[in-house]
């Protein structure tokens, strides 16, 4: 357990590990009757043939994989999943060259994790903002100063680093000059939403992950659709990232509150030891 309400997990899964990659995510269920759950992979070992997840407590299904123990196995695993990051193409001569910003929101510090591994040990410069209400929710910190650059961590109540958001971060590391050749922000919608407008005029790209809004993975059920450059793409085959200038944020917001009442009444009844 990271905190309280956020659970680490290395899964030997050694045809998945072989093949994982930055970006893309896996699908478990945690018993015969639960549901699908989407979760980016944070971490792969190709030798031990495991991937790590980072799962936290919002509902009945992560209170279900949060209370595995270890030895014990998931109904099922289905992955990778999704388009790995762009970034995985490019040669290794350019990636030298290159300089990244990532954005990390709460439990977003898990994805930026592998993404920010895989450059760092390839040449590129790396840094890393890092937010979290309270300092107490900050997870991966030391795995994470290890794989950049620079480790920048904001906190809204003070309690460590920057007392406030990243977006004002990102603007004091702009103000003092510093360049980048690609952003990536990672976190809840609406932190990826107000660092995409804090971003917007300074002329660096920017890439966001809509792994929040995935439900089946597969793009059968529709879940994940959202508006990007104003056409329809489905989040979980064509992404799940994509040029953050482009993506309606507002429609994205709207589309994750379509199953609140479900999930609450879903939650209460995994409370009470009821299915």
């Amino acid at each position: 357990m990271l905190t309280p309400t956020i659970c680490l997990m290395d899964v030997e899964v050694p045809r998945l590990a072989a093949a994982a990659l930055p970006g893309q995510f896996l699908i478990v269920r945690a018993r015969p009757e639960g549901e699908r759950i989407p979760l980016t992979i944070c971490d792969y070992d190709r030798s031990k043939g495991t991937v790590t997840i980072v799962t936290q407590i919002v509902g009945a299904s992560s209170r279900m994989i949060c209370a595995l123990e270890e030895g014990e196995c998931f109904t099922d695993v289905v992955g990778p999943l999704g388009r790995p990051s762009d970034f995985v193409e490019l040669p290794v001569a350019e990636l030298r060259g290159r300089r990244y910003l990532f954005v990390a929101g709460g439990l977003g510090t898990a994805p930026v994790y592998p993404q920010a591994k895989y450059l760092h040990e390839r040449g590129a410069k790396v840094d890393v903002i890092v937010g979290a209400k309270t300092a107490d929710l900050l997870i991966l910190r030391k795995e994470m100063a290890a794989v950049c650059d620079h480790l920048y961590i904001c906190t809204d109540d003070g309690s460590e680093g920057h007392h406030g958001l990243v977006t004002e971060k990102i603007k004091l590391l702009l103000e003092a000059g510093e360049t980048y050749d690609q952003a990536v922000a990672i976190g809840p919608m609406i932190m990826m939403k107000f660092v995409t407008l804090t971003l917007k005029d300074s002329g660096i790209p920017l890439v966001v992950s809509l792994n929040t809004i995935m439900v089946d993975g597969t793009g059968m059920c529709g879940g994940c659709r959202i508006t990007v450059g104003g056409k329809v793409r489905f989040a979980c085959v064509e992404g799940p990232e994509f040029d953050g200038y482009a993506v309606d944020f507002d429609e994205a917001l709207r589309r994750q509150t379509l199953y609140r009442p479900q999930e609450q009444e879903a939650d209460h009844k995994c409370k009470i030891g009821r299915n």
